[in-house]
């Protein structure tokens, strides 16, 4: 990748791609930025491409009619699918950039028991577990019983972030069970589920990039899943975030880096398991030590949206780096600054809701960055097309200053029936 400016494609239509397409654009080594599929945000800033992420056959069209020299994979269905295998053993297709893991490595998201196998070969902290099939759900019940108050039931495969039940009944524990087994409550993702010790803790979102030998610690942030304030109703994508995160100091962050990080990237070579992306490593606090409740093998959404504008860095130069393995030379460049994002819904989400509303008042929006989720134009109008439809991402000296100017730049903006969290940040206040 010896010449300067190259052609980009994007995967993915939701506020992480906007906001990776943001930083994108600042960079002097971008030529053509193209997303496929993008939305009404990322149409501002390159050229929106009508195909689906796992379209491969439509991918490569795209990739040599507009010479592209690098393709940044930001969902986890196309990973998971084989993308970056497809390119490695296309002859037109080999030479080029795949930024996201190949499948072996993607299954670390596609499949939590075998998540949880790595853990434990490589001696990383994570919670006690063991997996069920429909042919021993009975073994299942009976292993309830032994553990405490609340239970943790995983659906093995992807499910679209919903697929993590947290059970304060034990009767009720054992109907989900039977639920996600006997009647494929998560379709064909809960074929197999992981029941899990409850961790007692504060979540944080740790965001590690590698080229498979080397790797950068990108900034920590923590998201705030629940629809409802003081993270009470149900789990959605992501409601909001903030990097970085107050309750961290150095002596933590060591301990996450000594025995989660370095133990994950030593553990993709010693498994011979090629790895040039992101991965997310979720973890818990719990009596000051870490833990990891799950791997996902991309960028997560909202925090994106708080990570990606704290680094100063040239993006495509750091993503260069990650391509070409010399990710030991890049001098990574983090903003001090605090940053926040609070998404903005579609009434009735994470449950039926409405689309193609008028959305009114982006243009007016000062010192916050809005990211595109859920949009689409129609003619001159931008509409709502999802569930999680704007992210509003601000900068301040601490999460509350931020927050403060999303907040006010929200009051800006509306559709109908729109809804948001007005307490994000609430458990960290002193």
């Amino acid at each position: 990748m010896k010449k300067k400016h190259i052609n980009i494609l994007l995967l993915g239509s939701g506020g992480r791609e906007h906001a990776i397409a943001y930083k994108l654009k600042q960079s002097e080594q971008l030529q053509q930025l193209f997303i496929a599929p993008g939305n009404a945000g990322t149409s501002e800033i390159g050229t929106n491409l009508p195909i689906t992420v796992t379209d491969f056959k439509a991918i490569k069209k795209t990739v040599l009619e507009n010479q592209i020299e690098m393709v940044i994979v930001g969902p986890e269905n196309p990973l998971v699918n084989g993308i970056h295998d497809f390119f490695l053993n296309d002859i037109q297709l080999k030479h080029i950039a795949v930024i996201g893991p190949q499948k072996q490595a993607a299954t670390l998201e596609g499949s939590k028991e075998f998540a949880k196998e790595f853990m434990y070969r490589h001696h990383i902290p994570t919670a006690k577990y063991k997996s069920f099939t429909k042919e021993n759900v009975q073994e299942g019940c009976d292993f309830l019983e032994n553990l405490k108050p609340p239970y943790v039931l995983k659906a093995d495969g992807l499910a679209a972030g919903k697929g993590v039940l947290i059970i304060n009944n034990l009767q009720e524990a054992k109907n989900e069970l039977n639920e996600m087994l006997t009647n494929n409550k998560f379709g064909v993702a809960s074929n197999k589920v992981i029941i899990e010790e409850f961790l007692d803790g504060t979540e944080l979102s740790c965001f590690v990039l590698t080229d498979g030998k080397n790797y950068k610690i990108l900034p920590y942030a923590k998201d705030y899943k629940r629809i409802g304030e003081g993270d009470k109703g149900l789990n959605t994508g992501g409601m909001g975030a903030i990097s970085p995160v107050p309750f961290t100091d150095k002596k933590f962050l060591k301990k996450v880096e000594e025995r989660i990080i370095k133990p994950t990237i030593k553990g993709f070579q010693k498994d011979n398991i090629p790895y040039k992306g992101f991965v997310f490593i979720g973890l818990i606090k719990v009596n000051k030590e870490p833990l990891v409740i799950e791997y996902n093998v991309r960028m997560g959404d909202p925090e994106t949206e708080v990570v990606i504008p704290r680094i100063q860095s040239d993006l495509v130069a750091l993503f260069k780096a990650v391509a070409e393995e010399k990710l030991d030379q890049f001098d990574l460049e983090i903003d001090k600054r605090t940053t926040t994002t609070v998404m903005l819904v579609s009434g009735g989400y994470p449950e039926m809701y409405e689309k193609e509303k008028e959305i009114t008042g982006i243009n007016d929006v000062t010192d916050s960055i809005v990211f595109h989720a859920g949009t689409k134009k129609v003619q001159d109008k931008i509409v709502t097309n999802g569930g999680r439809v704007l992210a509003i991402t601000s900068y301040g000296k601490d999460f509350t200053e931020a927050l403060e100017k999303s907040y006010q730049n929200i009051a800006k903006i509306k559709f109908d029936k729109m809804n948001y969290r007005k307490d994000i940040g609430f458990d960290l206040k002193a």
